[in-house]
This record gives C-alpha cells, sequence and structure tokens, in this order.
C-alpha cells in the first residue's frame, strides 16, 4: 500500500523494530541511547534541516516505542505530539498567494473586522497575530489570492481536538480526542505517533507466561490472498506466543449478546447503538453523554475473546492484534474488566516479529475459530449481519431498521439525530474508520485492494452458524455485558 506517509512510516518501523531487537536482546536500557545515531548516522541529513533534530525526532520516537510519552510529559492519551517534529507547518491558516493584484478595490482588507490585514509595496499582507480565521477575507477576494492553509491533523479530526501552542506546535486536547488515531498517519511531517506496548509484550514472553495473540476480524485479506489465519498462527508461535485465537470467534460472542440486547431493546421501543468500536464509544462518552444509555452494555469482540481465554486460564495475558488505534484506549479507559491486557497494531506486532527473525508465510487454512459472520465483523455493516443472522438463528421475528454508518462524519450525523428523537432507524451501527475496522488507520491495505483478497480468503470458511460456532468453540458460556 503506497501511502502518504510511506517515508515516515519506514522511519517509525525502523525505531520500533530496533526497539524490539535490543528488548530480545535483553540489551534496551544499555544500547537504546544509540539508537538514535543508528539510524541517523551522518554527517547528512535524510528528511529534516540537520542531524540533531532527526536524531531528537527518533529519541521521542523510541519513548513511544516502549509505550511512554515522547517528552517525558505525564498523560494517558495513546496518542501523542512528537514535538520535535512538528515544526514546518505553517502558524498562519490564512496567507496571500501570488494571485494578488494589489486591487484598488482592497475587497479583502474592507471585509476584514480584526484590523489584520496591510497592502505591502506588492501585495496584501495578513498579520497572523491579528488573523482570527473567520474566512471573511478570502471570500471577499474577486482573484481567489487568499489561501486557506488548513492543517492535514486538524483537517482531518473528527473531534475538533487538534489546537497549537503560541509556537504552532499541535496540542491534543484530551477532553475532545476520541483516540481513533486517524491524525496519525495524516500527518505529512510524522509529528503525531501512538505509545506501543511491544516492549511489555516481549518482557511477557521471555518471563515465560502463557501471551496469547488475538488476531482481528480485519486481518484476512489485508496481507494478500496466501497470508491466512494458519499463516499467523505459525509466525506468531515461532515468535513466542503460546498460541493465537481468531477475534472473529468474539465478533459471534457479541452478535449474540446484541441480538439478546436489541430484541428486548427493540420490543420495548428503545433505541441503542453498537460497542464494539472504542472511538465511536469515545465519541458517545465525551461529545453525547446524554446518550450514553443507548450503548450496547455487551462487550466489544475483543473483551469477549479475552474473556473468553483468561475463563479457560486466569493466568493467560492477552495481546490484540489489529488495524485499531483506538483499541489501545479500550484497556485503559473504559475499564472492562477480563479485557485484553495488550493492544499491538499490525506494524508493531510484525516489528515484533523482525526482532526474532520470523516473517509471514503462505499456510493453507486448515482451521476456522468463528463463523463468516464474525469474520466479517471488521467490515462495515458486519455487526449487523451477524446480528440479524442471530435472530434467524433465535428464532425472534425481529427485522429492525439499522443505520449504518461508516466513517466519523455518518457517526456524528446519527448521533445528532438520535440526540434530538428524530433518528429514523431502530439502531445504530457505529463505525469511526471508514469501512470498517478494515479501514482502520493502521491497516496494510486499503480497503479496496484488501477485498479480493479477503473475500477469497472468507470465502473458504465452511458455513456453520453463529450459535453453533459458539457452542462448538465452547463460548457461549462467557458472561458478555460490561
Amino acid at each position: 500500500m503506497v501511502t502518504n506517509d510511506e517515508a515516515i512510516a519506514r522511519v517509525k518501523h525502523q525505531v520500533v523494530q530496533e526497539v524490539c531487537r535490543l528488548a530480545w536482546e535483553g540489551k534496551l536500557d544499555e544500547q537504546r541511547d544509540n539508537i538514535p545515531y543508528e539510524i541517523i548516522p551522518g554527517p547528512q541529513a535524510q528528511f529534516r534541516c540537520c542531524i540533531y533534530k532527526e536524531r531528537e525526532i527518533v529519541r521521542q520516537r523510541v519513548r513511544l516505542a516502549e509505550g511512554k510519552c515522547p517528552t517525558g510529559t505525564n498523560s494517558d492519551n495513546m496518542v501523542q505530539v512528537i514535538n520535535a517534529a512538528c515544526e514546518e507547518c505553517p502558524i498562519a491558516s490564512y496567507i496571500v498567494t501570488d494571485n494578488c493584484r494589489k486591487c484598488v478595490g482592497k475587497a479583502c482588507q474592507n471585509s476584514c473586522q480584526f484590523d489584520a490585514i496591510s497592502m505591502g509595496p506588492n501585495r496584501a499582507y495578513i498579520d497572523p497575530n491579528k488573523c482570527r480565521e473567520c474566512g471573511k477575507c478570502a471570500q471577499a477576494c474577486p482573484y481567489n489570492a487568499i489561501a486557506h492553509l488548513e492543517r492535514p491533523c486538524k483537517k482531518v479530526c473528527p473531534a475538533d481536538a487538534i489546537t497549537y501552542d503560541e509556537y504552532g506546535v499541535c496540542v491534543i486536547d484530551e477532553a475532545k480526542c476520541i483516540r481513533c488515531g486517524i491524525c496519525i498517519h495524516n500527518c505529512p511531517f510524522g509529528a503525531i505517533g501512538t505509545k506501543a506496548a511491544v516492549v511489555d509484550v516481549i518482557h511477557e514472553i521471555k518471563a515465560g507466561k502463557k501471551v496469547i495473540a488475538m488476531l482481528a476480524p480485519a486481518t484476512e485479506g489485508q496481507f494478500g490472498e496466501g497470508i491466512s489465519m494458519d499463516s499467523w498462527r505459525t509466525a506468531l508461535k515461532k515468535t513466542g506466543f503460546a498460541d493465537m485465537v481468531e477475534v472473529g470467534l468474539g465478533g459471534d460472542m457479541t452478535a449474540a449478546a446484541e441480538a439478546e440486547e436489541w430484541a428486548e431493546a427493540y420490543k420495548q421501543g428503545k433505541k441503542m447503538t453498537t460497542s464494539c468500536c472504542p472511538a465511536f464509544v469515545n465519541m458517545i462518552r465525551l461529545h453525547f453523554p446524554a446518550l450514553a444509555d443507548n450503548v450496547s452494555t455487551t462487550v466489544s469482540p475483543m473483551a469477549a475473546v479475552s474473556r473468553y481465554l483468561k475463563q479457560l486460564d486466569p493466568y493467560t495475558v492477552t495481546v490484540f492484534v489489529g488495524p485499531c488505534i483506538a483499541k489501545k484506549s479500550e484497556i485503559n479507559l473504559q475499564g472492562v474488566q477480563g479485557n485484553a491486557d495488550y493492544v499491538l497494531t499490525y506494524g508493531e506486532v510484525r516489528s515484533l516479529m523482525y526482532g526474532k527473525g520470523v516473517e509471514l508465510e503462505p499456510e493453507p487454512r486448515s482451521t476456522q475459530q468463528s463463523s463468516v459472520f464474525g469474520k466479517r465483523f471488521g467490515n462495515g455493516g458486519g455487526v449487523t449481519a451477524a446480528v440479524v443472522q442471530c435472530f434467524k438463528e433465535m428464532g425472534e421475528d425481529i427485522s429492525p431498521e439499522v443505520m449504518t454508518c461508516s466513517g466519523a462524519a455518518e457517526c456524528k450525523k446519527a448521533l445528532l439525530l438520535m440526540k434530538a428523537g428524530k433518528l429514523p432507524a431502530d439502531f445504530i451501527e457505529g463505525m469511526v474508520c471508514e469501512g470498517g475496522c478494515v479501514g482502520g488507520p493502521s491497516k496494510n491495505m486499503t480497503v479496496a485492494e484488501s477485498k479480493k483478497p479477503r473475500d477469497t480468503l472468507i470465502g473458504q470458511a465452511d458455513k456453520r452458524g453463529v450459535l453453533e460456532n459458539l457452542k462448538k468453540m465452547g463460548a457461549d458460556t462467557v458472561p458478555m455485558h460490561r
């Protein structure tokens, strides 16, 4: 997948890989300070003004890879700003371009209520200290000579959680941030990152604990048709994990529990939302608190599988692997009992594997732990399809109208309608990432690129029912509510 942050991703992964290698070797404490010099040997800078800034950025990335805040501050937010990297964006939001004719009418200057525009020798000038970013000057200019330079991180933030300090450095408002991580891969300077749990997971494995990976339903197809769930199980076992379990099983568990909850709410005329997308739950918790009682109390598939594994062995350490950043916030913010102990993205778990010299290799499918409906939980509309299937299997004559929301904008629109009492549907399926979890910020392929291999791999699964699979796996007795 070619992205607008490809060069940034290379450096980021190189840092995490080096941290993992040293952690596996037990040399991280004594050699962590050497990492910036190994990655940026000099004497020529690679992507910044000088090697000293590049090394400081790497040093802050090393802290993130260790699960720490990059600058030593104390914050529980998994999404963090790398201050050393956030210095290249323009402070001014509106600037005058070369299209300016310095016209006699001075429409821009006359439209400004804050005296922020003056006339220079060749064109108009906007004083960033006076500008209030109202945009009236841009609207008034007859030559379209005033450009609105909205920063990429602020532009994509669905919660309006990004502002700037007096030096123009990005600041994340934790009271608004829904921890979706969309900003991370949209910053062209790699100035926003996420804390990683790779070092903690390595320590758990090296301590001889029973560490089991839980692979997200979105995984199938993300690495091509040849990489099956069995490919992942083999690679993760070589890395040191005791086993791997498909979180599609958790999708089946969540669908069955949510079907019972929805059936009761439907008969009572109560409108509800899904609870499996943590960014969506964070959106409700922070921006629509009045709707908290409308959120399903059913735990997410990640939490469901973790509870299932801990019910089999309470000493199990569970590690979720997927394309989601917000899952990291689910385990440290939502306080769900029995939830995953750690969350890793695809890039992070592959760095873990890299440190042990393990690669994903093609392997035919030989096992299946979830129904097709559980496997499709990672797609937009997948939760609804699974719940409706459960209605059929339960013998419930219910045909609910569900508003399936793909992306933050659709989620906000649906929640506003629910808050106003004007929601036309019975339920809301909320997925903050467009396309569902398969479109998560740490995906390996785009939704379009992964569709064909995903359909191929899932098409190889048998057609077992949701409830049938739960009995087969012995997962029908796990407590499923918060």
